[in-house]
């Protein structure tokens, strides 16, 4: 059972800090689906490195990735190692495929230029409402990466895993619930899988800090529902935000490239061997 669309949100710094914090709507994505408190980012725990890995499938030393090369060039489009939206897009070439950002680097060096995505870039809450309007007017949809950035900027200014932070998890949370209810005003729940995680965690050798492969920098929550998860699926504890990509093109019933190091996740997907 594929489904018709993906829609991946990441909440950057979260870690797994939302044990903590109050999120009624991913709670409830969670009660439909599969997660995991113990998934694993890459190593540096820094925001290229882990949003270039789950994109493009591929450990950092592969795609080449870091905030300054993010920030300031475009990603090689002679990569051997395509993004999720490139695999889609020659899979699908009419397919509508978008990603709204709060981290500009995302769609500016990090998802190839000619992928043919719809790239926005603003502030957290009019990005949540921005690409709540996108869900409730597009004609269609295959895949959408949303990267909310107030959880890691609460880490920074006061600390992860502190009462700043938790508050902060929450408010993202809520805009989370935007997305959710409009693809639910569409119609849309039943064949869409979302995917909902973070790209690091912090305060593991430094409280404001991140980048480390100390446990609180590297172990992220990771969920997901949809189309062929069943409520209460397991998810193998040697989950990577890398596997992300393997998950996302299998959903949409493609085949992964075969340069990726992403795995497909054992027994998450109803039937998978």
């Amino acid at each position: 059972m594929f489904a018709k669309r993906v829609i991946v949100i990441g909440w950057d710094g979260a870690g797994n800090f939302v044990r903590e914090a109050r999120t009624p709507h991913l709670d409830r994505l969670i009660a439909r689906g599969a997660y995991t408190y113990e998934a694993k980012a890459v190593i540096p725990t820094i925001s290229a490195q882990c949003w270039g890995s789950m994109l493009h499938g591929v450990s950092p030393l592969k795609h080449g990735l870091d905030n300054g090369i993010a920030a300031s060039r475009a990603y090689p489009e002679q990569s051997p190692y395509p993004s999720v939206f490139r695999a889609v897009r020659e899979a699908r070439p009419a397919g509508e495929l978008a990603s709204y950002v709060c981290w500009k680097p995302i769609n500016n060096g990090i998802i190839e230029q000619s992928a043919g995505v719809r790239f926005v870039s603003q502030a957290d809450e009019e990005l949540a409402e921005a690409a709540a309007g996108h869900i409730r007017e597009c004609s269609g949809l295959d895949l959408m990466f949303i990267q909310f950035d107030a959880p890691d900027i609460a880490g920074h200014k006061d600390g992860y895993g502190t009462a700043g932070q938790m508050r902060t998890i929450a408010e993202t949370d809520g805009r989370t619930g935007k997305v959710i209810e409009a693809v639910a005003a569409r119609g849309w729940t039943e064949e869409t899988l979302f995917i909902v995680l973070s790209d690091h965690g912090g305060g593991g050798e430094r409280p404001d800090s991140h980048g480390s492969s100390h446990p609180l920098d590297q172990t992220i929550f990771w969920a997901c529902a949809g189309p062929g998860i069943r409520a209460g699926s397991a998810v193998p504890v040697s989950l990577t935000i890398t596997d992300t990509a393997a998950v996302i093109v299998h959903a949409l019933g493609l085949e992964a490239p075969s340069q990726w190091e992403a795995k497909l996740p054992e027994g998450l997907f109803s039937g998978t061997a």
